[in-house]
């Protein structure tokens, strides 16, 4: 009863991810709240499909290797950790070979002066007592030899190793900052974006932050199902990707929602892009949502703004969104950009 009324306080979403999760035994970590949660609300029906394959008591092991395979951010940063501590654990047994390498290194040379010193303070010692010492000092550096070489092979497995787990930690950081349906770069590496471009930003060296929302998903997905919406989005990414300049930058950060960062540009040339992006659009994809009956172009809400407009980086990104709720409030108008001052959008 207790849970019951608990339940019933939260949001449908979050209420529907902590049911699921209850259900199934998975354990209340962050990652894990995220692998449900883009399973049910982040669009991705591929992955709602393999985590409802994984059966009713999903292992983490399992779970994990899930979210790597579609590059949540949580899966990947737990499995770059994984692999720096796999590396210093490396560099920690290198060490300790090497230091036992020296201290064979100093016992053998300790031996060698003994025996100068022996014959120095002894010239009348026997050739016997001689070449005993000399036998001594062969088998010391033929121990040390072959200790050396299986020193020398484990060194080099440990630098492939390093340097495999340094190609692995690469790979897991550029999945952290990939949107695993479209290959484009996501939330993660639009911020990081936004700070670098920002950060140079003024009214003599402008830079325009587009954002393009596929309106009414939930109503394609319900018409047409979740796979051909999938290739809906992938469709546009393509499109969105050949009709910009190589150096212009793309993310995709919400399920329906585009990103675009273009340099040396002011708000009109912004406008002409977003308007030759919806055109673009337009033209290649049709399809009809229940909001929007009849066969059409796809309906699209385009918001753009200026880096030097915003005060920093989150207020960029902010003011863009809301030019973009401007825009998907008044179809007849579906591309508005945000102008300072009285009047915001234009």
């Amino acid at each position: 009863m207790i849970r019951t009324v608990l339940m019933s306080g939260l949001p449908d979403d979050l209420q529907k991810i902590t049911i699921f999760m209850m259900k199934h035994q998975i354990a209340g970590l962050p990652r894990n709240f995220e692998l449900v949660h883009e399973a049910f609300a982040g669009g991705k029906s591929d992955l709602a499909r393999e985590l409802a394959a994984l059966g009713a008591r999903p292992t983490q092991s399992a779970l994990d290797q899930l979210g790597l395979k579609h590059r949540l951010a949580g899966h990947c940063g737990v499995s770059a950790e994984r692999l720096q501590d796999e590396t210093l654990k490396t560099l920690t047994w290198l060490s300790d070979q090497l230091s036992l390498g020296l201290t064979q290194k100093r016992a053998f040379t300790n031996s060698v002066e003994g025996v100068i010193r022996s014959i120095r303070e002894d010239v009348t010692v026997g050739i016997d007592q001689l070449l005993g010492e000399l036998d001594l000092l062969s088998s010391i550096a033929g121990d040390m030899i072959k200790a050396e070489t299986a020193l020398s092979s484990d060194v080099a497995e440990g630098l492939d190793s390093l340097n495999a787990a340094d190609r692995a930690i690469r790979a897991a950081q550029a999945a952290m900052k990939r949107d695993h349906l479209t290959g484009l770069a996501n939330r993660i590496s639009l911020f990081q974006t936004l700070e670098e471009v920002h950060s140079a930003a003024s009214a003599a060296k402008p830079s325009a932050l587009v954002l393009i929302e596929v309106l009414d998903l939930p109503g394609l997905q319900h018409q047409y199902g979740d796979e051909a919406v999938s290739k809906l989005i992938r469709g546009l990414a393509t499109i969105f990707r050949k009709a910009i300049k190589k150096h212009d930058f793309i993310a995709r950060i919400e399920a329906d929602t585009f990103a675009f960062v273009f340099d040396g540009i002011n708000a009109d040339e912004a406008h002409i892009i977003a308007e030759r992006l919806f055109t673009t659009a337009d033209n290649n994809l049709v399809f009809a949502s229940e909001t929007s009956p009849g066969s059409g172009g796809l309906p699209l809400a385009i918001g753009h703004a200026m880096a030097h407009e915003a005060a920093d980086p989150t207020s960029w990104l902010a003011i863009a969104k809301t030019a973009t709720i401007l825009a998907r409030q008044n179809p007849r108008q579906p591309i508005i950009g945000y102008k300072p001052g009285q009047r915001q959008v234009a």
